[in-house]
C-alpha cells in the first residue's frame, strides 16, 4: 500500500457535477477504488498557499500513482494532479487539517 498527499486543480466548470456525484454516493460504487475516491475528494481541502488547488490524502496501489482513479474520475474533474508520498494516512490528513474544506 502507498499513501499520497494529492494536489490537484479543480476544473471549475465541472466541480458542481463532482459534488452531485459525491453526494449521491455514485462514485463509492466504482470498483475497486470507489470507497477511497469517494472519501478523499469529499474531505478535500483548499491549498491556502495556492487557492486554485485542492489537497487530500489518498491510498493507492497503482503504478503510476492514481492511474485507475485518474482514468475513472479524477481527470474529469481535476487537472495538474501531483502526488507526494506520505508515511501514514494520519500524517497526510494532519498536514492539511487546518486548511478550509473544498465543500462547504
Amino acid at each position: 500500500m502507498a499513501l499520497y498527499l494529492v494536489r490537484a486543480k479543480p476544473r471549475k466548470e465541472s466541480l458542481e457535477n463532482l459534488h452531485k456525484e459525491l453526494r449521491s454516493g455514485m462514485i463509492s460504487k466504482m470498483t475497486p477504488f470507489g470507497k477511497a475516491i469517494q472519501y478523499s475528494p469529499e474531505n478535500a481541502r483548499i491549498d491556502t498557499e495556492s487557492p486554485d488547488y485542492a489537497l487530500w490524502d489518498e491510498e493507492d496501489y497503482c503504478t503510476p500513482p492514481l492511474a485507475m482513479e485518474r482514468k475513472g474520475v479524477l481527470d474529469q474533474y481535476f487537472s495538474d494532479i501531483t502526488v507526494e508520498s506520505v508515511e501514514s494516512e494520519e500524517y497526510g490528513w494532519n498536514k492539511i487539517e487546518d486548511k478550509p474544506r473544498l465543500w462547504k
